[in-house]
């Protein structure tokens, strides 16, 4: 296994190099400046709070220029990571398949071609473009209709079988599969937003006119794939009280509750079932609005034979700029989608294992010890996962030399900035801090488990590699404390007075409770 040699085997003289620059002569990892002293006692203070009691921590900070490591706790200690597991299916996804990788989805025929009429199947073939959107859909029926096709008389194919038939990741819980965050992943799909949560709908409960009547309900993009069962009342006062659940197996959604005349609308993402048939729907659909006819069925899950010939084509963004949303909003279908496409590039295997296979090989050459950590899926959904936060530190370190470092470091989380495509789900931590606009950082949740693992830059100019994992604690959020510590690495400064890094913890405003694989921060309508 080949593996690059600055997080461990340059160490020692990386610490060597740390005297010269430190500005405190003789300084080392056992004979620390007095500022790195102070900071370890900031962090060990933090660290001391009673939400933390009986849980477990793992925090590791490195100097990214000399490689010397300004605090460890229990850094080889294997936590269960959440998100910031996305840390290793992005950079792997960044330089396995190159920031130019783009997603493809086509319309093809084998049919013969007279006047308006196509004899034979159309097949719709899936790239696994993740942001494939209704208007992507209805632009390739445009096509479609440019070139004179007015009827088909064969069947419409929904081609998914560039990646596997496996829909739900590896160990995710039952009770997540209707929610937004564990949609079911195939290589031909449906988002309904530029959020790009692909494979789900948006479900919206309006009031009606009067009391006493049902709440209008609609979805976004409209589609016939999904049966609303709708169980509302319209109220003259009242608190909403909406709820919107998708059945098992199927794709029945309930709406229950009741909602005041004059609300606002109530609304919600729910996966489908099957996403194949739920894309093959909003297309056909979008045919026949362009005037095209198709006479046959809907068939899923068939592949486009090799000689047939193109109709239409849509390109997605490229994988540089899908960055920004999968980083950001924290998307897990966007970590299991490049999981996937990952394997099907390099080995012709669009399947998680053969995904995770690749991304174990390229995390174990920047220096991780794949020995030490289990990943099990793309996103951090899976409790099996199991990293050491100085095995996040070793990659933060190491990715640095790659030529697309900049892309994806402006991609991570920005503390403190309110733009939701800039500040991510770090948007309302840390403002009005010295941290705020500078820790660019991955954040995990689930519950009982979060953490933070990124960069920061010290108020002496120095990038420090942090990873803060924190496990098994009862209390609803500790993200309060990962902030502390961030706040407290913005302000240190080496050899000299350290700014806000000081024994008593930075205030920083505690953050409420998050739902199980939910990342907080920015805007969907659940409670975080």
């Amino acid at each position: 296994m080949h593996r690059r040699l600055f997080p461990r085997s340059l160490a020692l003289l990386a610490l060597v190099a740390t005297a010269a620059t430190a500005g405190a002569p003789g300084a080392t990892a056992e004979s620390p400046t007095p500022s790195t002293t102070q900071l370890r006692a900031t962090i060990d203070t933090i660290l001391a709070d009673t939400r933390l009691a009986g849980g477990q921590t793992s925090v590791v900070v490195v100097d990214t220029s000399t490689g010397q490591t300004l605090y460890d706790r229990n850094g080889d200690r294997r936590l269960i990571p959440a998100s910031n597991t996305k840390l290793l299916t992005s950079t792997a996804a960044l330089e396995l398949l190159g920031p130019g990788h783009h997603f493809t989805t086509d319309v093809q025929t084998t049919g013969r071609r007279r006047a308006g009429l196509l004899s034979g199947n159309l097949y719709l073939r899936g790239g696994g473009d993740p942001t494939m959107l209704a208007a992507d859909y209805d632009a390739l029926a445009a096509q479609v209709a440019a070139v004179g096709v007015r009827v088909v008389t064969g069947n419409l194919v929904a081609d998914d079988t560039r990646y596997d038939r496996t829909r739900l990741g590896p160990d995710w819980t039952w009770d997540d599969e209707p929610y937004y965050y564990a949609a079911q992943v195939s290589a031909l799909t449906v988002a309904p937003d530029t959020d790009y949560d692909a494979g789900t709908v948006i479900v919206h409960a309006a009031p009606a006119d009067r009391a006493g009547a049902p709440a209008v309900v609609s979805t976004t993009p409209a589609t016939g794939y999904v049966r609303i069962d709708n169980r509302t009342e319209t109220v003259t006062k009242g608190e909403t009280s909406i709820s919107i659940e998708r059945e098992h197996g199927g794709n029945t959604v309930v709406v229950t509750g009741q909602i005041a005349v004059g609300d606002e609308p109530a609304s919600d993402w729910v996966t489908v079932w099957e996403p194949t048939g739920y894309a093959a729907d909003v297309f056909r659909a979008a045919l026949q609005r362009h005037g095209v006819r198709v006479l046959g069925q809907t068939l899923l899950g068939q592949p486009t034979p090799e000689a047939a010939r193109p109709v239409a084509r849509h390109e997605s963004m490229s994988l540089a700029e899908l960055m920004t949303p999968f980083l950001k909003l924290s998307n897990n279908g966007h970590a299991e989608v490049l999981t996937k496409e990952i394997g099907r590039v390099l080995s012709g295997s669009g399947t998680w294992s053969a995904g995770l296979t690749a991304i174990s090989e390229y995390v174990a050459d920047t220096g991780m010890d794949t020995g030490t950590l289990r990943q099990r899926d793309g996103s951090g959904l899976s409790r099996r996962n199991l990293i050491p936060a100085t095995e996040f530190v070793d990659l933060l370190a190491a990715v640095r030399a790659e030529p697309w470092f900049a892309t994806w470091y402006a991609a991570l989380p920005i503390a403190g900035r309110p733009e939701r495509f800039v500040g991510g789900t770090l948007r309302s931590r840390m403002a009005g801090t010295l941290a705020a606009g500078n820790v660019h950082a991955k954040t995990g949740s689930l519950t009982g488990v979060s953490g933070l693992s990124g960069y920061v830059t010290s108020a002496d100019g120095r990038l420090l590699a942090f990873s803060i994992l924190l496990n098994n604690y009862l209390t609803a959020s500790v993200k309060s404390l990962e902030d502390q510590i961030a706040v407290a690495l913005a302000g240190h400064r080496e050899g000299g007075a350290a700014i806000a890094a000081r024994t008593a913890p930075p205030a920083v405003p505690d953050t409420p409770r998050t739902p199980e694989g939910v990342e907080c921060s920015w805007v969907k309508p659940i409670t975080c």
